[in-house]
């Protein structure tokens, strides 16, 4: 006797689609720029929705958070596999990836805040992390191979370097590319020129007291390199 097959799930009418990108972009533009004061209604309003077709993608503003921090990290990942993967010089492709991850941070402070109010934690974690860590360590092993960066750098070096570079920006400590800077020189071979994830002028650099917020910047424009030791808890605290 056979055994009926299951039914087919149906997938999403492109409206239906369209209509959760919407509520989503919505609610990471609020969220960076309001930080926890936004609420559910707010959300709907400002994607032209009604707030059951928010409920009905999201159902607590909680899920809307997480799916929030998700797409900016879906966003950092794409970003590497179409921009840093692809550069000739591994070392430049890998310092973009960390500069890019700062410039994220930076500009999205109100949204972390609420992902580690909401959450607990900003850093992705899971399958998540496993896809930054990929492109990490794709770059690192072609640095390695062109001699740019030191031979014993691994992805736990990335995971700490964004790990500082996180903390600095919420925090506001000081300068997160002078930073990046002097991480970076770290990683390179001494017989390599030196990385730089976010040149500028001397003047900009000198602008930047101790304490200031990091201000904003073009995407880097660099050449650098990351140990895998530590564990995935530590691992990516930006991005996401």
């Amino acid at each position: 006797m056979s055994t009926p097959s299951p039914p087919r799930r149906r997938k999403p009418r492109a409206d239906a689609e369209r209509n959760r990108a919407r509520v989503l972009a919505a609610a990471r533009a609020l969220f960076t720029a309001r930080g926890q004061d936004v609420q559910m209604p707010e959300v709907a309003r400002a994607a032209g929705v009604g707030i059951g077709t928010v409920y009905r993608h999201f159902p607590s503003r909680a899920a809307l958070i997480e799916a929030a921090g998700e797409a900016r990290h879906d966003d950092i990942v794409e970003f590497g596999r179409t921009v840093c993967v692809p550069c000739p010089d591994a070392a430049d492709g890998l310092a973009r990836y960390i500069g890019y991850i700062g410039e994220v941070l930076a500009s999205d402070r109100g949204l972390t805040a609420s992902i580690e109010a909401t959450l607990g934690s900003a850093r992705p974690e899971g399958a998540a992390a496993e896809r930054t860590e990929a492109i990490a360590a794709e770059l690192i092993a072609r640095a390695r191979t062109q001699g740019t960066i030191r031979p014993d750098v691994e992805v736990a070096d990335l995971s700490m370097i964004v790990c500082g570079l996180a903390a600095i920006i919420r925090n506001g400590t000081g300068d997160w590319r002078r930073y990046l800077d002097i991480s970076l020189a770290g990683l390179r071979d001494v017989s390599a020129g030196p990385l730089d994830a976010a040149p500028r002028d001397a003047a900009s650099r000198d602008a930047a007291p101790l304490g200031a917020a990091p201000a904003a910047a073009p995407v880097p424009r660099p050449s650098g390199g990351p140990r895998d030791a530590t564990t995935s808890g530590e691992r990516h605290e930006a991005a996401t």
